[in-house]
């Protein structure tokens, strides 16, 4: 059974070798972002003479045919996850552990289209990203004074 990142890549019309398909395995049962080292990582368990070179030109070639989308939260990796594979949503990140929340929410995609139109547009695409330390860690900061 085809995943649904092999299935892009077979529309796209790209060769799809066994460890391309290994890599795209792994890429879509990926349930957080994980760069391409931890990509490496779980595709070598499925076929240890993948490459981290070869995984490497796979999500590059992924990513030019806008099969995987890019992340960069902060912490000097490239993150990877299927493009429009889920729901649209967008990322909460935790600047003290690194964990990526994924989140949706009606009400600011209505706000998001309504700060669009009053600017004079339609929104065409976009990408919201929030940073943020656990409540209890940030109360006990103020607490602290600092």
């Amino acid at each position: 059974m085809s995943t649904r990142i092999e299935q892009l890549c077979q529309d796209k019309g790209l060769k799809m070798t066994e460890q391309r398909r290994i890599i795209a395995r792994v890429l879509s049962e990926a349930t957080d972002h994980p760069d391409v080292e931890q990509v490496f990582r779980r595709a070598a368990t499925l076929d240890p003479r993948i490459s981290i070179a070869t995984v490497y030109r796979t999500i590059r070639l992924f990513e030019e045919a806008n099969i995987v989308e890019k992340h960069d939260f902060g912490d000097g990796r490239s993150r990877y996850e299927e493009s429009g594979g889920r729901s649209h949503h967008h990322h909460l990140i935790n600047l003290r552990t690194g964990e990526v929340i994924e989140f949706e929410n009606d009400e600011l995609e209505l706000l998001k289209r309504k700060i669009a139109a009053q600017l004079g547009f339609e929104l065409a695409g976009e990408r919201l990203e929030l940073y943020g330390v656990p409540l209890a860690e940030a109360a006990k900061k103020k607490d602290n004074g600092s």
